[in-house]
């Protein structure tokens, strides 16, 4: 995709200013909350600083991963699993100093950080794998069945919607028996579980191992590539599942043993980012999101038809829209704040730094909430901002984009601390459990929860579910469609 997308940024003329790591908005007046006048950003590979000035500015850095794991030795910089590693909640922590308003980021799930297998590197029934023929040690097919419960005779039947339901929803997909982690402590199969592929139909085995593990991210060459030299033969062989707690093997890919303290924002198609309106306007003037920087998750193809449209419309409004006025004294603190790392000889190191900011959102934000667990996590980033961040150091500039992300991860623990605050009670659908508020989802909390920041203040807010249809807005998805989209 990156070829293709440069190539088209080249055939446009687009000017374009590689390595450059963005670090803050530059909002008119210097003000927070205005109207957002342009960016400023640093090299990575020469430290210089860099001024933008724009009429219209789109935010498509994506969600902050790795807030909660972090090992250069097993996962390189530490990412979520599958996902860029440079996704660093950079867009998150910019928006936020601007006073742009947020919602659902107290949203998270389980990962296994690094200590997980490749991805999709290992034998499962879920995923790019669905739906995967499964047996045990002896040979023994795992059941399947649909979402009633019924056990399906065929591999056909497996990719077919259950009799009166209209289409295939996901949650309604058929899948492995819901208690074979039972059967499995009772003896009935063995460990370890195999991905039969040979024993399916060739169409089956061939969109499997071919289609989906030899096209998915980050696959090609790892999986599909590089088991093909060492031997691997989906017409022969069959592929190891992962030994782990056998509650996993119903829960999807099965990456590798997960602590419910580690987690992380994404991937989902619920969690949480900028507020944004049918233009993709943020709630600030002259910016807009896109892809996962905005609320929700829309992968690689929602991110390109996202990114373009939010592109049309910002480029309407910059065509209408006055000649931006940079702030010196605002651009002047920017540049303090990015090079003083630079200026000192020692210190604490970055590796350090985003490690104990990952212990903090563990032991304060992990799967199980509370008031005083949130502000006591807080009142922790607050002593690690006035401590170790004023002392940590950077002896190049690649070693400055790691702290400057540090920082970023660092804002971004702090907006999920405090949006967790604002929702007080717990919630099944964004895997959000506070032990002081325990009802799952009681109806006066079916909504989005809002916060933003106003001159240091945290400024709580909530949305309607179906705000979209709601005014401003048109009534209808067709009269909104047609009135924002054009169609």
């Amino acid at each position: 995709m990156k070829p293709a997308l440069y190539n088209e940024l080249k055939r446009l003329d687009v000017a374009i200013y590689d390595h450059v790591m963005a670090t803050s908005l530059l909002t008119e007046g210097g003000k927070p909350s205005a109207k957002v006048v342009g960016a400023t950003g640093v090299n990575v590979r020469t430290g210089e600083f860099y001024i933008f000035k724009a009429k219209a500015t789109v935010l498509t850095t994506s969600v902050p991963a790795a807030l909660w794991i972090f090992s250069t030795e097993l996962e390189g910089a530490g990412s979520l699993c599958g996902a860029e590693p440079n996704m660093t909640g950079d867009g998150n922590a910019m928006g936020w100093q601007a006073g742009a308003e947020f919602t659902i980021m107290e949203y998270s799930q389980s990962t296994t950080g690094g200590f997980s297998y490749p991805n999709y590197g290992i034998g499962n029934a879920g995923n790019t794998w669905f739906a995967c023929t499964i047996v045990d040690a002896n040979g023994k097919e795992i059941p399947w069945v649909d979402k009633n419960g019924k056990v399906l005779k065929t591999v056909a039947e497996r990719y077919r919607p259950t009799p009166g339901d209209n289409g295939i929803a996901f949650r309604n997909l058929p899948r492995l028996i819901r208690d074979l982690p039972e059967r499995i402590m009772k003896g009935e199969f063995a460990l370890p579980l195999y991905a039969d592929l040979p024993s399916m139909p060739e169409l089956e085995r061939r969109a499997i191992w071919g289609l989906m593990v030899g096209n998915e991210g980050k696959t090609r060459i790892p999986i599909y590539t590089g088991y093909s030299k060492a031997g691997f033969d989906p017409d022969k062989d069959m592929l190891q599942a992962v030994v782990m707690p056998p509650d996993a093997y119903t829960q999807g890919p099965g990456y590798g043993t997960a602590v419910r303290q580690w987690r992380d924002s994404g991937p989902g198609f619920t969690a949480g980012g900028m507020v944004v309106d049918w233009d993709l306007k943020t709630t600030l003037e002259g910016l807009y999101a896109a892809g996962n920087t905005a609320r929700s998750r829309h992968g690689g193809a929602g991110a390109s038809s996202t990114g373009r449209y939010a592109g049309r419309k910002a480029a309407a409004y910059a065509s209408t829209a006055r000649q931006p006025v940079i702030n010196k004294k605002q651009v002047l603190t920017e540049k303090a704040r990015i090079y003083a790392p630079v200026k000192r000889k020692g210190g604490v190191g970055w590796k350090e730094l985003q490690a104990g900011l990952c212990r903090i959102m563990q032991d304060y934000c992990g799967e199980y909430k509370s008031e005083e667990v949130l502000k006591t996590g807080l009142r922790w980033f607050n002593s690690i901002r006035e401590s170790e961040a004023s002392k940590v150091y950077a002896r190049n500039p690649h070693e400055l984009k790691k702290v400057l992300e540090c920082f970023s991860r660092l804002t971004s623990g702090e907006m999920v601390m405090h949006s967790s605050l604002a929702r007080k009670a717990s919630s099944q659908a964004l895997n959000f459990n506070r032990t002081d508020y325990p009802e799952k989802d009681p109806p006066e909390w079916y909504k989005f929860v809002t916060v933003r920041q106003e001159n240091g203040e945290v400024k709580v807010g909530e949305l309607p579910i179906n705000f979209w249809l709601l005014p401003p807005y048109a009534p209808t998805y067709a009269e909104n469609y047609k009135l924002h989209c054009g169609l």
